[in-house]
């Protein structure tokens, strides 16, 4: 079960202008269950997206930055159960044919679609029945599909993750809505596995292709569940034009407020599947400060949320906090300039208790503060470099005995 954490209802996700969603059971590794989504795009729609940097990327994702590089994007497609990913030359024309077949039952050019898979890697892609389940999937088509939607793109997700916001009044009313999957092979590099954002507002873009990446770095590009970044990493910001505000400069009135709102639906997601982590107990928040760079301050919170020595002292609820010290003390490796680091300098709290300063055990630290800290589904570490003013956050989760039989029992 995930941690504090419930899809929101069918009303609570606002529709888009200009999107409707329809999904489908193809059949693509399992019968009875939703598995196939066709997103549909008003004509004058702009499209941006950031995508894996695993350079065994899957075939749609080469596919997609191809589309990508002309405007008219008109209509997405989605798979779950199978990655489409280590499958070579097949893989590249399942994809293609995959495009092909939405634009010829939707009377557009296939580069006017984009493809995404996500599921098993190494196996190919079963297009004939993608293909097959594209009617369905088309004639349930709906401005409400959102909730669908959500659900259809799940894998081991135990939850389906959505998130939704209107902003601004007037000129400058708009509407915010994304979904995303994910809950293992989580430590983006980019976004998340599968991630799908729309807004009604009118967007340049330029601006919305730096949006996207700006909304990634402080959403996506802040969770870990276990180091592993996928093959299918993707995060995809639409805005159709069909609502009343415009942004096309950055002075455009309403665009900050307007810009935060994307990047806390993005956040809200990212931390949906932090919470949702394969076997999670635990939601952990790591606050970093005292940096030179926000790049090592987010290093020292990587190296920290990825070790699986701190992960399991959490789901244990044992404050063996030395654990967290020695990840700090390596981070150098994700970001050599804190191989200068001062240990003495730095500070690490638990929740509100202080664990360590002056290069070891605070000496006001009771072991039972501690363990109590590491009791609650929800922690908070703190951890103050002493060598600057930049700040970053990282959102990960524990790691449990169930981690280990979801993923060692994946394929069958």
């Amino acid at each position: 079960m995930p941690v504090n954490y419930a899809t929101p209802a069918p009303e609570q996700l606002f529709p888009v202008a200009g999107v409707r969603l329809g999904t489908a059971e193809a059949g693509i590794r399992k019968a009875n269950r939703r598995d196939l989504t066709v997103i549909e795009l008003a004509p004058g729609s702009r499209v941006a997206g950031v995508f894996t940097k695993n350079r065994f990327c899957a075939a749609p994702v080469h596919v997609c930055r191809a589309h990508l590089k002309q405007e008219g994007i008109r209509a997405l497609v989605i798979n779950t159960g199978i990655a489409n990913a280590g499958t070579g030359e097949p893989g590249m024309e399942a994809a293609h044919q995959s495009c092909a077949a939405v634009a010829k039952l939707m009377d557009l050019a296939a580069a006017q679609v984009l493809p995404f898979s996500t599921g098993v890697i190494l196996e190919p892609l079963p297009v004939e029945r993608l293909k097959a389940g594209l009617p369905a999937a088309l004639a349930a088509l709906k401005a409400d599909g959102w909730h669908d939607a959500a659900h259809a793109i799940m894998t081991t997700d135990t939850v389906a993750k959505a998130a939704s916001r209107k902003v601004g009044a007037g000129g400058t009313a708009a509407t915010i809505t994304g979904i995303a999957k994910g809950a293992g092979m989580i430590r983006p590099n980019m976004a998340t596995m599968l991630g799908f954002m729309a807004t009604d507002a009118t967007v340049s873009q330029p601006m919305l292709e730096r949006l996207v990446k700006e909304a990634a770095d402080e959403s996506f590009n802040c969770i870990t569940i276990d180091g592993d970044t996928s093959t299918n990493d993707s995060f995809v910001l639409i805005a159709t034009g069909q609502g009343p505000a415009r942004f096309e400069t950055i002075d455009a009135p309403g665009w900050e407020e307007f810009k935060q709102a994307v990047i806390e639906v993005a956040r809200e997601l990212a931390q949906a599947i932090v919470r949702d982590g394969e076997g999670a107990t635990k939601y952990i928040q790591i606050a970093v400060e005292g940096g030179r760079t926000v790049s090592e301050c987010k290093a020292a919170g990587y190296a920290i949320a990825h070790s699986p020595l701190v992960k399991t002292a959490f789901f244990a609820s044992d404050p063996n906090l030395g654990r967290i010290l020695a990840a700090i003390g390596y981070a150098w490796n994700i970001d050599p300039a804190l191989a200068d680091l001062d240990d003495t300098k730095v500070r690490v709290w638990l929740g509100d208790t202080l664990v360590a300063e002056n290069g070891g055990r605070a000496i006001s630290y009771q072991e039972e503060d501690g363990a109590a800290a590491m009791k609650p589904a929800e922690i908070k570490i703190r951890v103050d470099l002493g060598r600057g003013s930049q700040t970053a956050h990282v959102w990960t989760c524990d790691f449990s005995y169930d981690y280990v039989k979801i993923n060692a029992d994946y394929r069958s």
